[in-house]
């Protein structure tokens, strides 16, 4: 062995756990592509979504297992970028948007440059120490994940009421920039990161969970559709609690 050369340690499999998670999140949206093309649109909606569990594992066992790193930060942004970015405009464009060539080419464009800044701008936030610890319980923006389920709603609802629910070219394509425009805005939305739960709560939180999951195998493009649009009104919410918890931080 050369002279000052370390001998490189074998790594412990669970270290490579989260990049796999990760690597399955690119996978099933770049399989929701394929779907799309096949214009197999329940499956496409299915693998982004699938995408999105992946996505939410790996942060989760990676932070679990305390192996962290910064190769699987930037390879989560990347995965990130195509799933939730480029797949969800490719779906919408193949679905409906192509009617509308030009225009909805524009609004595919426009939602996945979106997406793109979204996630680069989170990158550099996570460098930011000087934000408050309660500021962790929000994002900036909506989430790339969240973006991505917003953006799939106008085909959700078709799958759950047929073609009757189907929104004109345009509509579809505002839509996608709107949602494009919220995931780059300073808006504060609510994140899971941060909040804790009273005891009292924890068995009504289980058995919401076991509905939701019940719903979603009985009524799935239903159950989705709900999610998207509390979400939405959950907006205005986040935005408050940001603003009075910021005013509180003030005056102390």
């Amino acid at each position: 062995m050369a002279p000052g050369l370390r001998p490189r340690k074998d790594l412990p499999l669970t270290r490579l756990l989260p990049n796999m998670l990760t690597l399955l999140s690119l996978c099933s949206g770049l399989t929701g592509m394929r779907f799309a093309i096949q214009q197999r649109w329940h499956e496409a909606v299915l693998a982004i979504l699938a995408a999105a569990i992946f996505d939410v594992l790996d942060g989760r066992v990676a932070r679990m297992l305390n192996i962290a790193s910064k190769f699987g930060a930037e390879l989560d942004s990347l995965s990130d970028a195509i799933s939730f970015g480029v797949v969800p405009g490719f779906v919408m464009y193949e679905w409906a948007l192509r009617y509308d060539a030009n225009f909805g080419w524009i609004a595919v464009l426009v939602y996945s440059v979106c997406t793109a800044l979204r996630l680069a701008r989170f990158n550099t936030m996570l460098e930011d120490h000087a934000a408050p610890l309660w500021a962790k319980s929000y994002f900036t923006g909506v989430p790339a994940p969240a973006g991505a389920g917003l953006a799939l709603l106008p085909l959700m609802l078709v799958l759950q009421f047929g073609e009757g629910a189907a929104a004109p070219t345009p509509v579809i394509a505002f839509w996608l920039m709107l949602i494009g425009g919220l995931m780059v805005s300073r808006l504060p939305t609510l994140s899971m990161k941060g909040h804790r739960v009273k005891p009292v709560w924890v068995a009504p939180i289980f058995v919401l969970v076991v509905l939701c999951v019940a719903a979603l195998i009985t009524k799935p493009w239903l159950t989705l559709s709900a999610v998207d649009l509390l979400y939405v009104a959950s907006l205005p919410t986040g935005w408050y609690l940001y603003r009075r918890r910021a005013r509180e931080e003030e005056q102390q």
